[in-house]
């Protein structure tokens, strides 16, 4: 057990390294974040270690996480993956472990739903990835896995969505699908 926490957290440099990114997207890219402020953005991230673990593996895995409101109630920032096509660090997995084991052949290493909680993230939702498609144009060219609501999961179907013709669609495949240009989006409260 103690390896796994080990590896769960950042040396100083990492997080001086992190903060730096973060902060260079959050000023970037403000139309995303009307009216927050880094300083308090920095102040959480700062008192909450893990979740600055779990953006850092956002970050690696090519997520480019960023704040993209705060929840009213709880004051937390949210963060969702704002790369501009799905991150390339999760591509080619199927949608659970489920799915996985159901593969008879060709099984890829992982799954979303398992990597996602591996990060101490979750995947987005299709009503996140809706909003998120508000912000900008994401996956023009690939596909993201979204949460898929228990009673499509049940019937073997996962759900995943993408921009194309200056639209946003939601599709469906079995659970056990996975392809080059497909991996998953997350987010993360702060």
């Amino acid at each position: 057990m103690k390896d796994t926490k080990a590896k769960k957290e950042l040396s100083p440099d990492q997080r001086e390294e992190v903060l730096r990114v973060l902060r260079g997207r959050f000023d970037k890219n403000m139309q995303r974040h009307r009216g927050l402020e880094w300083a308090k953005v920095q102040a959480r991230l700062e008192a909450e270690a893990g979740k600055l673990w779990s953006l850092h593996e956002m970050e690696r895995t090519g997520g480019e996480p960023d704040v993209v409101g705060q929840d009213k109630k709880t004051g937390e920032y949210l963060f969702f993956d704002c790369s501009a096509e799905s991150p390339k660090g999760r591509v080619a997995v199927c949608y659970d472990r489920e799915g996985l084991e159901s593969r008879k052949e060709h099984k890829p290493a992982n799954n979303a739903l398992d990597m996602a909680a591996a990060m101490g993230i979750e995947l987005l939702t299709e009503e996140q990835y809706g909003e998120l498609q508000k912000l900008g144009e994401f996956d023009t060219k690939t596909s993201s896995w979204l949460k898929t609501p228990a009673e499509m999961r049940k019937l073997g179907g996962a759900l995943f969505g993408d921009r194309r013709f200056g639209r946003v669609f939601f599709y469906h495949n079995g659970a056990q699908s996975y392809y080059s240009a497909r991996a998953f989006r997350g987010w993360l409260r702060v």
